[in-house]
């Protein structure tokens, strides 16, 4: 669990309780902790983790910060950035500190979100970071436990004009299936958030003002964010949470708002929607929204989603967009690779829809989904095949015919599938 102070990890004793491990562990990551990812660098098998670093703060350090003499908002660019930490899993309950000699601890930020993903089609899980007032970070996984910061050379720094952005949620899916991981990144009000297309050659492009996302985001603050296909046609469409951070925002910009609504773009295939007029009244409700995660919580096959929501009640959102079309779930669990499967590609083919996607781990922000992953075949009835390709140290590529659909299955490495 990241906060602030220090991190804590509890080990789950599979009775119902957990026990606090953290000191054991090694992984207390002391300071203002955020968004955290599991995931396996250096392709071993076994998780290791990433933390983000907000910036050097604590009760001593505290600025006062005022908007027309009220106590206000502080923005994060009057205090110092921070390294982020990165632990090798070491096999028998702890980790070893490698944020060094990774090249981690070499780059300053302010982190709020990261992803992790592969980028380059290389087999090496890759992280997105998404920083608060100065440039985000892209660490390209180089092996042998290196990693490379190229976010300024990729185009995904920066904004359009060269200046940093106010980065907080983020993900990573192939929203146009060109067989390329694209990234996504929600900033603060008058700044758009950022759709990066990859273009396949550790490059990126803002399709923002291509689709939706740029107008319909111009004056909003963006925190956690997932890509999923809602409504099970098949494609990955992308729900939004918002808030300005400021509740005196009014004041300095009347047309902003410190409540914001929850936003739901559809996807066709290939470009992304505004839908979230038509998606039901909590849309129009504005809210001061953080955290965002899915998961099908009455397993029904449709992708529910729980927005926390500051000083408030979080809402838990009953997905009844996907009742008429067919679904697969599965649960992926790795034997030779890691056993959350992350970093596994799946594709599968229902008639005339082929579809291909990633594993990833992370993303959104200061939130964790539910693991399975849910396949949307419209009104096909029928799965053709499924693949999987597992990530290393397995690396294999099973596939699987006569499926039965709307239902979970939990496909274990090596082993076949089984309903779940």
């Amino acid at each position: 669990m990241a906060q602030y102070g220090r991190s804590v990890l509890y080990h789950n004793n599979g009775d119902g309780t957990f026990t606090g491990v953290t000191e054991k562990a090694g992984v207390a990551a002391p300071g203002w902790s955020s968004s955290a990812v599991w995931f396996d660098y250096d392709n071993d098998g076994r998780l290791d983790l990433f933390v983000c670093r907000f910036v050097d703060f604590d009760k001593s350090k505290n600025l006062p910060c005022a908007l027309y003499g009220k106590p206000g908002y502080c923005v994060p660019n009057l205090y110092k950035p921070t390294p982020s930490w990165l632990f090798h899993n070491n096999g028998d309950g702890t980790f070893t500190d490698v944020s060094q000699e990774s090249g981690i601890a070499r780059h300053l930020g302010k982190a709020w979100g990261v992803v992790a993903t592969d980028l380059n089609n290389d087999d090496k899980m890759d992280l997105f970071v998404a920083n608060d007032t100065v440039a985000n970070f892209l660490f390209m996984n180089r092996g042998n436990g290196k990693f490379e910061e190229i976010a300024a050379l990729a185009g995904v720094a920066y904004s359009e004009f060269g200046r940093p952005r106010s980065g907080m949620g983020v993900d990573s899916a192939d929203f146009d299936q060109d067989g390329r991981m694209d990234l996504f990144v929600a900033n603060i009000d008058h700044e758009k958030y950022a759709i990066y297309h990859n273009n396949g050659d550790e490059t990126f492009d803002d399709h923002a003002d291509q689709t939706a996302i740029g107008k319909a985001t111009r004056l909003m603050s963006g925190w956690g964010l997932k890509f999923f296909d809602y409504d099970n046609d098949g494609n990955l469409d992308l729900m939004l949470a918002n808030g300005n951070p400021d509740d005196l925002i009014s004041s300095v910009h009347p047309d902003v708002s410190y409540r914001e609504p929850l936003m739901l773009f559809h996807s066709d295939g290939k470009t992304l929607l505004d839908v979230s007029a038509d998606s039901g009244p909590v849309f129009s409700r504005p809210l001061s929204a953080r955290g965002l995660a899915i998961g099908d919580f009455n397993n029904d096959g449709a992708v529910d989603v729980l927005v926390s929501v500051n000083d408030g009640a979080p809402l838990l959102l009953r997905n009844t967009a996907a009742k008429d079309n067919h679904w697969l779930g599965i649960k992926l669990v790795g034997t030779r690779s890691n056993r959350d499967g992350v970093g596994a590609r799946v594709s599968y083919q229902a008639a005339d829809l082929k579809r291909s996607l990633m594993k990833v781990a992370g993303g959104s922000y200061l939130s964790s989904h539910d693991p399975r992953i849910v396949l949307g075949l419209g009104k096909r009835t029928k799965l053709d095949w499924l693949e999987i390709k597992w990530p290393q140290p397995g690396g294999g590529t099973e596939r699987f015919m006569d499926l039965s659909i709307d239902r979970y299955i939990t496909i274990v490495e090596g082993q076949g599938s089984r309903k779940s």
